[in-house]
């Protein structure tokens, strides 16, 4: 009997080399990747840098509705006939992003079995997010929402504990995130850094003593 040889394709090669309906682009700070209502015929991909996905009213309000960094997709409404981007995919610094064409996407997840793995991981981590943010804005005041987004920033509950947060975040786009006012952000920071959870350093260093602000019973 012939034995099949295996698969010799290796998701992380093919999500850092451009080839067959695959570009890579660089983007300054503040970049858009795209906007709101322009055509979805492609899945994004973070090679290096951090993006912000941000919907926009008619009136104009804008709110951030994810933070997204290496490693992660976007974009991937397109695989379900999204015709147009229900987003604005912007840059929080320099960053790196690869392009896959909605075609190319769909013939490598539909032949390679690890790259639909690595791809359906992605989405249901993304919705388990999704979920907790929600409940996050349901049941919790605008204080807890800010300091379950700072360890979420830093990297909370990953090896080494919280990371520096060294990429530029303004109180107007953590205003953003969990809907409140800057002025709020503004207080709910200064009573966080004098109570020690949190440092200004050149860049944001937060502590886990700050997981008590989110674990606190305010009933």
């Amino acid at each position: 009997m012939v034995m099949k040889p295996a698969s010799t394709f290796d998701p992380k090669a093919f999500l850092a080399t451009a080839n067959h309906g695959r570009t890579v682009a660089a983007y300054a700070r503040n970049a858009a990747v795209f906007q709101q209502a322009d055509p979805a015929d492609s899945v994004f991909y973070i090679q290096k840098g951090r993006i912000k996905l941000l919907v926009s009213s008619a009136q104009g309000k804008e709110a951030v509705v994810a933070i997204l960094g290496p490693g992660e997709f976007f974009g991937e409404g397109c695989l379900i006939g999204q015709p147009l981007r229900l987003a604005t995919a912007r840059t929080m610094v320099e960053s790196e992003v690869m392009r896959v064409t909605k075609v190319e996407m769909v013939r490598v997840l539909h032949a390679e079995p690890s790259f639909s793995e690595l791809f359906t991981t992605h989405l249901l981590t993304r919705n388990s997010r999704v979920e907790a943010d929600l409940v996050d804005q349901l049941f919790n005041s605008s204080e807890k929402r800010l300091a379950r987004t700072l360890l979420l920033l830093a990297n909370f509950g990953q090896e080494g504990g919280p990371q520096p947060i060294t990429m530029p975040i303004s109180q107007e786009t953590l205003a953003e995130i969990i809907g409140t006012t800057r002025a709020r952000v503004n207080h709910f920071m200064n009573k966080f850094r004098k109570l020690g959870f949190i440092d200004y350093n050149g860049h944001l260093e937060v502590h886990s003593s700050l997981l008590t602000v989110v674990l606190r019973d305010d009933a």
